[in-house]
């Protein structure tokens, strides 16, 4: 009797699964896009664009969708691929001669240069255009980027070259003059948070918006770190992923414990202040990283007390009620002192032989001037009598 088999369906992390396919698709990218989408519009393609911009924004992507849609014989009267066609579908299932992907960063040699330079000479076998996609180009040698400098002046037409980098500075500028240069920018966090809603709801899954925006902090502009970040808080809750789960699974310091200390701090109590942060120590959160959070509670609490700065505070809608609320507690004058020492205290922390004691400092300093802040009008009032 032959042993049964268990077959498993195939898991697609989501960073590939919601991998944008068409320009449309893309987040947080408009401007770059829309002229993408423009140029093949007009009809007016360059030879050489250059794409660069932190990890994770899209570069890659947006060049792998632009290659497939000059490539595509049916594209949309949007001007997006039509997935559908001959030439889309030959990309789509990795067996494409039409677009070549080269990764400097393991390619970096003159002889690899060479024999991508002598694989440019080959016409297209389908669509118009042979585009080479060569991601992380600052990984090329010196010599690699000469031996590539005139083919990327004068190459054949049906040949476009985009290359992309994180590292623009480290390029050579006759490289850069040669090249159309695109600038992605970080993904804003609410942009990443809807993106996160959208997949949570393809997936089936309950999602808090709050714990949505904390791993959209966490992914510092990066949707494929957000996506990434995703499927791990996931993997320990579930299908219902809740804001306390989440910022225990990402080791975040909770906003209670910022407005637990702030409500010490104002009321002039030290004591619980000190035993709030040594709480926080003992929870295995360095001081530093608690200092750098009070700062930015402190930024988001002076934003708030004016209505034209409030939308720049970015946490999840019931926090951001909090933050409405909490923000009447205190005075501009006592966040100002509040930010002013907190920041002190970070750029102090690193060079610092007592770590523990120039963060309790800190939170005595702001414990005093809660109390000074306060009693300076009462001082006012009461003139001297001569």
């Amino acid at each position: 009797m032959s042993p049964k088999i268990f077959e498993m369906d195939e898991y697609i992390v989501s960073a590939r699964k919601y991998r944008p396919d068409t320009f449309e698709m893309v987040v947080g990218q408009d401007a770059i896009t829309q002229t993408l989408k423009n140029s093949i519009k007009n009809n007016q393609l360059g030879q050489a664009y250059l794409f660069c911009g932190p990890r994770g924004v899209g570069k890659t992507t947006c060049a792998r969708i632009f290659a497939k849609t000059i490539n595509c014989s049916n594209p949309t009267p949007d001007h997006e691929p039509c997935n559908e066609c001959e030439s889309c579908r030959a990309f789509i299932e990795s067996r494409s001669f039409n677009i070549h992907e080269l990764d400097a960063a393991s390619n970096n040699s003159v002889e690899d240069i060479r024999a991508l330079i002598d694989q440019v000479r080959i016409p297209p076998q389908l669509g118009s255009y042979s585009v080479y996609i060569i991601d992380e180009v600052h990984m090329l040698s010196q010599a690699a980027f000469n031996a590539f400098l005139k083919t990327l002046e004068e190459p054949p037409k049906h040949a476009i070259f985009i290359l992309a980098t994180t590292e623009k500075h480290k390029i050579l500028p006759t490289i850069l003059s040669r090249c159309q240069i695109f600038d992605f920018n970080r993904i804003s966090v609410e942009d990443i948070r809807k993106q996160l809603e959208y997949v949570a709801k393809q997936e089936g899954i309950e999602a808090e918006s709050d714990a949505l925006h904390v791993i959209a902090q966490k992914a510092d502009g990066a949707m494929r770190d957000a996506l990434s970040i995703f499927d791990q808080i996931v993997s320990f809750c579930g299908r219902n992923i809740t804001y306390q789960d989440t910022i225990k699974n990402l080791n975040v310091l909770d906003y209670e414990i910022y407005f637990k200390i702030t409500d010490a701090l104002l009321a002039g109590n030290y004591a619980e202040a000190l035993n709030i942060f040594d709480d926080v120590l003992k929870k295995g959160f360095e001081g530093g990283y608690f200092i750098n959070g009070l700062a930015s509670h402190y930024r988001d609490l002076l934003v708030c007390k004016d209505p034209n700065t409030i939308n720049l505070i970015e946490v999840g809608d019931k926090t951001k009620e909090k933050y409405l609320q909490f923000a009447q507690k205190c005075s501009v004058p006592f966040l100002f002192n509040a930010i002013q020492i907190a920041n002190s205290c970070d750029m102090s922390y690193r060079t610092s032989q007592n770590k523990r004691l120039l963060v309790e400092l800190s939170l005595l300093k702001i414990c005093n001037i809660s109390s000074s802040v306060f009693a300076l009008p009462q001082q006012q009032q009461a003139p001297d009598k001569g």
